[in-house]
């Protein structure tokens, strides 16, 4: 029998899709007390960096399934749609949240091999029961993440694991590269990632060889950056320099983000940003450790990688990982 073969029979065999991400979250993602696992937001840049400048004993977002009092539920749902809660130190669904960058709830789910991406926006019914159309792709471990602000809390990223039924063979990362093409549109990163300190990173977007100079507001910037650590997911999300309308931000061609990840390692990028309406995703695995970007070391996308020499990777599409393919509700 093969490796495919009898990960699908224990696939197959969960109870539930919902039921087996609580148990999967409950079992893999820790759920911390609010003294020992808070996070600082990052320095005023004008961005929100929800991974954060760290202290001391500080998780990045996402690797917990609950945070300071609150706890992402997955909730049963029918076939097709996602629902989870958000309860609160009471123990009862949050039905108050804030908005920030135009939503009161940002979902972002992706598989843990990094080959899929997606970010949604659910809408909450009366009892805080949130709900969407599932985000969640084709069979393998997804982790969802849940990037929200509770009136009168904190900015919040929980994750829980999801298991989506099926034959699932993990996929390496795309060889790093610092330009990513998709749909047409070609976006080039300069930059570098450095542990433990905010970076400067600027993507610029052309399409067909000509710079792109009136990219369109989505959620509230002229584009959305999302970085996540290669192996446990770590979860750093950031919003660019400036916004629109302010007077000095140009809709393009760069875009500017100033981003602070964790510790030295692989990280995979998603930037979304709009354009005649529509909303694209440009990819990137980048490397940070030893003061610099280097390329991704062969070997299982599902493992943590250890950084390499600091060299620019050569500019090249990224290939596979740059499809629109996801909802931007």
């Amino acid at each position: 029998m093969n490796t495919a073969t009898k990960l699908s029979g224990f696939a197959l065999g969960l109870a539930a899709v919902f039921g087996a991400a609580y148990g999967a979250g409950q079992l893999t993602d820790p759920v911390a007390p609010a003294a020992d696992t808070r996070h600082e937001g990052s320095a005023d840049h004008g961005g929100d960096d929800h991974a954060g400048q760290q202290e001391a004993g500080h998780l990045p977002g996402g690797l917990l399934v609950s945070d300071r009092g609150y706890t992402l539920t997955p909730a049963a749902a029918p076939a097709g749609e996602f629902a989870f809660r958000i309860t609160g130190p009471d123990g009862r669904a949050v039905t108050a949240f804030d908005v920030a960058h135009d939503k009161r709830m940002h979902l972002i789910v992706a598989r843990r091999d990094l080959s899929g991406f997606r970010h949604v926006h659910p809408q909450m019914s009366p009892d805080g029961t949130w709900r969407v159309a599932s985000p969640l792709g084709e069979a393998g471990s997804w982790r969802a993440f849940a990037d929200f602000t509770p009136t009168g809390g904190e900015s919040l990223t929980l994750g829980v694991d999801v298991a989506v039924p099926g034959p699932f063979t993990p996929r390496p990362l795309p060889s790093p590269a610092a330009s990513s093409t998709v749909d047409g549109y070609t976006v080039t990163v300069d930059g570098n990632l450095q542990p433990g300190r905010t970076a400067e990173l600027t993507l610029t977007v052309s399409r067909d060889g000509v710079p792109v100079t009136d990219l369109e507001p989505y959620l509230g910037a002229y584009g959305h950056l999302v970085a996540l650590r290669q192996g446990d997911l770590a979860y750093l999300h950031v919003h660019p320099d400036g916004e629109p309308g302010d007077g000095r931000t140009k809709p393009g061609p760069g875009v500017t983000f100033f981003a602070e990840v964790p510790s030295a390692g692989t990280y995979r990028l998603f930037l979304d940003f709009q354009h005649g309406g529509t909303v694209r995703t440009a990819e990137f695995a980048l490397v940070a450790g030893d003061g610099g970007t280097g390329p991704v070391p062969a070997g299982d996308a599902a493992s943590p990688a250890a950084p390499t020499s600091p060299s620019r990777p050569t500019p090249a599409p990224s290939g596979g990982h740059g499809e629109p393919g996801h909802d931007h509700n």
